[in-house]
């Protein structure tokens, strides 16, 4: 269990003349609450896949902050009497504070499920997994999302690895994201921060409660960046459109725009997007009686969709004052009209592994050109699966 008291982050900079970075020195807690914040042994049972101790695991995730800031600073962390201490070079003498921030949270979301597993809900085969790992100072944008999926802790030990991170990630490229940057635009809050089996949604839906606490303070304290300039939000799923409804009273359709307040005096940006991996439900054959040009038609659909709330977030990242509406409308004129051809080559090139020759032959055929055309209208895609 927790101590009652609030851990605080203890500073302490290097003296040196005209150096803009110093050595932070960061009280992270004692081994128990460490073990539990950073989900120690992220992947042992009888044989563990990666042999960390508690001291490495932290390293780890907390290098690859530094990193995703932009920074080359080293981290260690060393333990003394049982509590354990971060060492971060290279970085802003205030580094500490968002680190100490995130934590805190976690311990929010750690009561969550421990109340959870109380009530005799929580599953043999789920882990408390907060999002270590990311941007904690040169955040560019805010993702939410439904849970993580449980290879990111067992397998990659790195948030940020996952089919659906990894073609959003694709997506930010195609709208002119160096690769090396995505992450920096990829700031994930899960509504709930729990690594699980990639068929948990439903089950995991059904706890959101347990997290309140967590999930809006996670959501004030990363909506904004170190300068004090909302970011801009998008809402992945069904599941999280409708979890901005029930706890900021908005609306947020696919490739809608709401705006949230999660303190007083702030407004966030929200677009409501598919999910990353629900273009790999529409498009499957299966959901049409076998029928591929239907099941074309309907990928190419939510490519169109994709594209666009994708270029939404990579230019209000790089430009967070912009005008949300404004450029929504830009990047759907963008994806859905002027390069339209270039959505439908990009879809079968990446969900139907064509070569560019054959995405740019199969784009002219007739059947693809009436699907092409019906980008300029509405999109429309099957009924949302219920968890994507």
């Amino acid at each position: 269990m927790f101590k009652a008291a609030v851990w605080t982050a203890t500073l302490a900079t290097l003296t040196l003349s005209n150096v803009a970075q110093a050595d932070v020195h960061i009280k992270l807690g004692t081994r128990e609450r460490v073990s539990q914040l950073f989900a120690y042994p992220n992947n042992c049972s009888v044989i563990c896949f990666r042999d960390w101790t508690l001291e490495q695991t932290a390293e780890h995730y907390l290098t690859q902050s530094v990193q995703r800031d932009g920074y080359t600073g080293v981290v260690s962390v060393k333990s003394d009497n049982d509590v354990l201490y971060a060492n971060i070079s290279g970085v802003p003498d205030n580094y500490g504070k968002p680190l100490t921030d995130l934590l805190n949270a976690g311990e929010l979301a750690h009561s969550g499920a421990m109340k959870l597993n109380a009530d005799k809900k929580w599953q043999y085969n789920w882990y408390l997994f907060l999002p270590l790992g990311m941007a904690l100072e040169n955040r560019k944008s805010v993702e939410l999302l439904h849970f993580p999926p449980d290879t990111s802790l067992t397998l990659a030990q790195d948030y940020l690895v996952s089919a659906t991170t990894d073609r959003w990630a694709t997506l930010l490229t195609l709208n002119g994201i160096p690769a090396g940057q995505t992450p920096g635009y990829q700031t994930i809050i899960d509504i709930a921060p729990i690594a699980a089996p990639a068929n948990a949604g439903s089950s995991l839906e059904a706890v959101y409660g347990y997290f309140q606490d967590y999930q809006t303070t996670m959501v004030k304290e990363l909506s904004q960046n170190a300068a004090g300039n909302a970011l801009p939000m998008v809402a992945f799923g069904a599941p999280v459109r409708k979890w901005i409804n029930q706890q900021y009273g908005v609306n947020v359709s696919v490739l809608g725009l709401a705006s949230i307040s999660p303190s007083p005096g702030q407004k966030v940006a929200v677009l409501g997007s598919n999910h990353p991996s629900y273009i790999w439900y529409a498009d499957d054959k299966s959901n049409y009686g076998g029928d591929q040009a239907k099941a074309d038609a309907a990928g190419l659909a939510v490519m169109g969709q994709d594209l666009s709330a994708a270029c939404w977030q990579a230019t209000m990242g790089q430009t967070p004052t912009a005008d949300p509406a404004a450029t929504l409308s830009a990047c759907m004129q963008k994806w859905q009209v002027t390069d339209k051809v270039k959505t439908c080559e990009l879809f079968y090139t990446a969900e139907r592994d064509l070569t560019a020759e054959q995405a740019a032959a199969k784009c002219s055929t007739g059947d693809v050109t009436r699907s092409l055309q019906q980008l300029q209208k509405p999109l429309t895609a099957p009924a949302i699966h219920p968890f994507l």
